[in-house]
């Protein structure tokens, strides 16, 4: 039987979505409805198994599945032995500290003595152990807003995105324990033979997010400004520029990044450019 790889990754939810577009984009095909636990790819050495976020670092560091797609902050929080292979740059959040509204906070130092209740007491022992702050630790799954409300603590520590959570149940962030982003993951003991199948698919996902955060500008110069306009913009290499029929005006093509467009571009303008174009870009391969 020919080696596979597998993959875990979220049954459902946000990060499930975002590791299957990722994959997908990879040009890796393999079903992802119909509440399934596992796939197997139709055209590349991969099984993809569908489980609870919490539990794939721990199939992961077992070798029940070669590699795995989680948050960063599950993976630490488990405190499993994982090779984390690369930051993927979505499902980006933040654990967050968050007290009452009224609540007078100026410093780490407040949160001495106080009881803090989290889904992550192994992330909050290691902050408040780095800056040496003495508060109890209440650990609860779910609804850790409620806590304070009811009287079960005096703040909290929880996945932060747009903070409105907290304001509904009259918190505020006070303070920033643990930045997290999805990151792939794989078993310290993978095989020589997992680890080229491993490398393939990174060569894919470098191609795609390359890809994400440049454009491809095509656009027409005149000749005494080509100079300055290709100054502008740098492409891969450099950028490709092809005389058109009209005596004295060039076609430019070239790559920017998605940061650098909207200054670019009313630069082009400037110098002389016309007819600017942008194009999304599938993958870059370098």
């Amino acid at each position: 039987m020919s080696t596979i790889i597998r993959l875990a990754i979220q049954k459902s939810g946000r990060l499930s979505e975002d590791s299957i577009k990722l994959i997908k984009e990879c040009g890796i095909e393999f079903s992802s409805g119909g509440g399934t636990l596992k796939s197997m790819a139709h055209n590349f050495p991969l099984e993809v198994l569908f489980l609870r976020d919490d539990d794939i670092p721990g199939y992961v560091a077992d070798g029940v599945a070669d590699i795995g797609i989680v948050g960063q902050n599950v993976a630490v929080e488990t405190r499993k032995t994982l090779e984390v292979v690369r930051p993927l740059g979505f499902s980006k959040c933040r654990l967050s500290i968050g007290v009452p509204k009224g609540f007078e906070y100026t410093s780490k130092e407040s949160l001495n003595g106080m009881r803090i209740a989290t889904s992550y007491p192994n992330i909050l022992s290691d902050f408040l152990f780095e800056h040496n702050i003495k508060a109890s630790i209440h650990e609860i799954s779910g609804s850790v807003e409620i806590a304070p409300g009811i009287g079960l603590a005096d703040a909290i520590c929880d996945i932060v995105s747009s903070g409105s959570t907290l304001i509904s149940n009259g918190l505020k962030e006070a303070e920033v324990v643990f930045r997290s982003e999805a990151i792939l993951a794989a078993c310290p003991q993978l095989s020589a033979e997992k680890r080229t199948i491993l490398n393939e698919m990174l060569f894919r996902i470098s191609a795609v997010q390359q890809a994400e955060k440049t454009k491809y500008i095509l656009l027409n110069a005149p000749n005494h400004a080509l100079k300055t306009i290709t100054s502008l913009l740098p492409g891969v290499k450099s950028p490709t520029v092809m005389p058109l029929m009209e005596e004295g005006w060039s076609s430019v093509h070239s790559v920017v990044k998605e940061n650098e467009f909207w200054e670019i571009l009313g630069k082009l303008k400037d110098a002389g450019a016309e007819g600017i174009l942008v194009i999304p870009i599938e993958k870059i391969v370098k």
